[in-house]
């Protein structure tokens, strides 16, 4: 987890975004490039009244979005600053977290195609009624990218990582999670595998994967639960917290985001819910 991406999106939660980059980056000792995600054009091209965007309307336009840049860079370096973050690249890489900002990010879609370049992208959780924290600026960057998905909270977090939950249903998304998370994992001081088994997909099972852990010199234990007439993902979300999570390990959307969308399902409900910070992958 040495390099860690952090879309900058106006928002209730870009502070919890940006402290929960930083409880990453001081963990690992990371490289944090913030980037700034504005608004396609297009969204707004009906201001005038008639659908028409006129010149004058354009360069009006560009011009605010510069100042919002300009205001989103500069909160970004303070907060770090105040964090006794690095605001520089260091020449060699090293323990001291350090964080850069860049003038890219033209839209949503960009952030799945530079996160590749990444180890970690840190978003914010949607929050229902808003457009910001984008469902499509996390989407993007969970199906684009290749890579995890750090999904901060509302509410910014006092700390990551101490007691880590892996949200286990036997399923391949869930396992590719688990390897994108060995960071985490290793650094936990208590680590549970919790399943809920009236949910379980064919595959491993939650003691399976503690003795795997084991094998990678990781201390695990296995909870097994029932959903209890619950939703499976306020089933799972619930034993997670009853386990004292600071971070859940979660694969996304085992079942297709469409069928979720429709009947829900326990990412839908971890996105809509989870007070805590989530590390996904599909």
């Amino acid at each position: 987890m040495k390099t860690i991406l952090v879309p900058f999106e106006e928002s209730d939660v870009v502070d919890s975004v940006l402290e929960t980059s930083c409880l990453a980056a001081k963990r690992f000792g990371s490289y944090v490039e913030g980037v700034y995600v504005q608004p396609a054009l297009p969204a707004i091209a009906s201001a005038d009244g008639f659908g028409v965007v006129t010149p004058a309307f354009v360069e009006k336009y560009e011009l605010e979005d510069r100042a919002r840049i300009q205001e989103a860079e500069n909160y970004f370096n303070e907060f770090m600053k105040q964090r006794g973050v690095a605001s520089q690249e260091p020449e060699t890489p090293g323990d001291q977290a350090s964080a850069v900002w860049q003038n890219v990010g033209p839209s949503e879609d960009y952030v799945g195609h530079r996160g590749r370049l990444f180890d970690l992208i840190a978003v914010g959780r949607p929050l229902q009624g808003t457009p910001v924290p984008s469902m499509h600026t996390l989407e993007s960057a969970l199906f684009e990218s290749g890579r995890p998905i750090l999904i901060a909270p509302p509410t910014p977090p006092q700390k990551m990582g101490e007691t880590v939950v892996i949200s286990w249903n036997g399923s391949t998304e869930t396992a590719r999670t688990i390897s994108f998370a060995m960071p985490f994992l290793r650094q936990a001081a208590t680590v549970f595998v919790v399943s809920i088994v009236d949910d379980m997909v064919p595959g491993p099972s939650g003691q399976d994967i503690v003795r795997h852990l084991k094998r990678n010199g990781i201390a695990a234990n296995a909870v097994d639960a029932q959903s209890n007439k619950r939703d499976i993902g306020e089933a799972m979300l619930g034993e997670a917290m009853a386990q004292g999570a600071d971070l859940i390990v979660k694969g996304a959307y085992t079942h297709s985001r469409l069928r979720q969308m429709i009947f829900g399902g326990a990412t839908s409900h971890m996105l809509a819910h989870a007070e805590v910070p989530i590390l996904m992958a599909h």
